[in-house]
């Protein structure tokens, strides 16, 4: 395994007394917080929900991270808990409210990133309506895979792994990762496909 580039800030916070520990956790905690919530974002599909998940990773990642040892990077092990945490918080919410399709509103600084379909041009409104429309649609259609394909898809589209960390990061096979992130394309190419003929000829 290659060196990992968060080697010297980990063991920065498992080696230092409590004053210390506090000013390097919050350097990593500055690194991670926005890709933490996208990804919680993204699988959990409301800010709610998202900040939540958000919280209860750094919980987990401030209690445990004098345990890590390096068996993998980092960055997989975080990656690992924001989405158990999405996973789980989705499926505890679900008993309580239907999941919030149609929310895509953001919390302030904390908004997620977007999902990047647009032109170099300037967009005219009637543009940026229908891409921010598309945009909702994407996410909906992710947010309607299963929770196992729809980490591999955030991971793989949205956080840019390859398949060798998105393997890491879930304790999976990169066969299984190859495999699932397969019929995540069948399912999304089934439901995205009409839908982007339709904007390209709007």
């Amino acid at each position: 395994m290659r060196t990992d580039p968060d080697r010297e800030l980990v063991l920065a916070c498992q080696q230092s007394r409590l004053s210390g520990f506090e000013g390097s956790f919050r350097e990593l905690y500055d690194l991670y917080k926005d890709r933490v919530y996208n990804v919680c974002y993204r699988i959990s599909g409301n800010a709610t929900d998202a900040l939540d998940a958000s919280q209860e990773t750094f919980g987990v990642i401030f209690r445990k991270i004098r345990e890590f040892r390096f068996e993998s990077r980092f960055s997989s092990w975080v990656y690992r808990i924001a989405v158990n945490a999405s996973i789980d918080l989705k499926r505890r919410s679900s008993a309580k409210r239907s999941s919030s399709l149609d929310t895509l509103q953001s919390a302030g600084r904390t908004e997620a990133h977007p999902l990047e379909i647009r032109d170099e041009v300037t967009e005219t409104p009637p543009a940026a309506a229908s891409r921010r429309e598309l945009e909702e649609e994407i996410q909906r259609a992710i947010l309607r895979l299963s929770p196992k394909m729809r980490a591999i898809t955030v991971l793989r589209y949205l956080e840019s792994l390859s398949y060798e960390e998105i393997a890491e990061a879930l304790g999976i096979s990169i066969g299984t990762v190859k495999s699932r992130l397969s019929r995540a394309h069948d399912a999304l190419d089934r439901e995205l496909t009409p839908l982007l003929d339709r904007h390209l000829l709007t």
